[in-house]
């Protein structure tokens, strides 16, 4: 697969994934809209080739401590990373309002900022390796 082909589809994919984010966490903004979405997108995805290499192999040493265990700080570095670059995406603290299904409570949890950077990478990469897995 070609460099083109392979960088598109995973720009597709961050903008499905960023627009699915978009509409169902009130913790995740995009203040103009789609074009903010298309933006995010393409710099979630140079950043996925170009720095997150980098931030791996800073990470090293800390993934060998932890048998991989803080392999989804890079996400999370990266996400915080587009956030600064493109000031109209924003992630911010929010009130998740709990829900009820039959015996089963979850009550409302106040959700800080950094963890909620930390849920977004990891619906992101869920619905990323969903969609890779789909068209595969």
């Amino acid at each position: 697969m070609s460099f083109i082909k392979k960088y598109l589809r995973l720009y597709l994919v961050n903008f499905l994934a960023l627009w699915l984010l978009g509409r169902f966490m009130s913790g995740v903004e995009f203040l103009e809209g789609y074009k903010t979405i298309a933006l995010t997108a393409l710099v979630l995805s140079l950043l996925s080739f170009l720095v997150k290499p980098l931030i791996k192999l800073l990470l090293i040493p800390l993934n060998f401590l932890t048998l991989g265990a803080f392999r989804w700080l890079i996400n999370v570095i990266t996400l915080w990373l587009v956030s600064l670059i493109i000031p109209q995406f924003r992630i911010e603290s929010f009130l998740f309002s709990g829900f009820e299904w039959s015996v089963f409570v979850v009550h409302e949890i106040f959700i800080p900022r950094f963890w909620a950077f930390v849920l977004v990478s990891l619906f992101i990469s869920l619905i990323n390796s969903f969609i890779f897995w789909l068209i595969k």
